[in-house]
């Protein structure tokens, strides 16, 4: 049997300016992490606003759906469309997307009474 390695975690180094070396101390005396954590933190905080904003520029652009960009998002679609709405961004919604949303709810309804259980 063939052994896989899994590496969890990536060393990433860079230079920041001094400026934010300061906020990026307060921010751990505030959140009372270590360094290493404080940037994980970060980043993870900064990549996930990111995926929220290409999700929507991709919407936008009709490039792809409500439900699309939520996934790409890591929302649920009731949670982008709020999203959607903080930003004043129009939600595109027509008679094929409530086919397909009527669809998914018959489906599920379906599997929810013959005991396939909650989704």
């Amino acid at each position: 049997m063939k052994k896989e390695i899994v590496k969890k975690e990536e060393v990433i180094a860079s230079r920041v300016p001094p400026g934010l070396v300061e906020y990026l101390k307060k921010y751990e005396q505030a959140e009372n992490v270590d360094r290493s954590t404080a940037i994980r933190k970060l980043l993870q905080m900064g990549l996930d606003e990111w995926k929220k904003q290409n999700a929507v520029s991709l919407y936008r652009k009709n490039k792809i759906t409500l439900a699309r960009a939520a996934e790409e998002a890591g929302l649920s679609v009731r949670e982008m469309m709020v999203y959607l709405r903080q930003g004043k961004i129009a939600i595109q919604y027509d008679v094929d997307d409530f086919e397909t949303d009527m669809k998914g709810l018959e489906v599920r309804l379906g599997n929810q009474q013959s005991g396939g259980g909650a989704s």
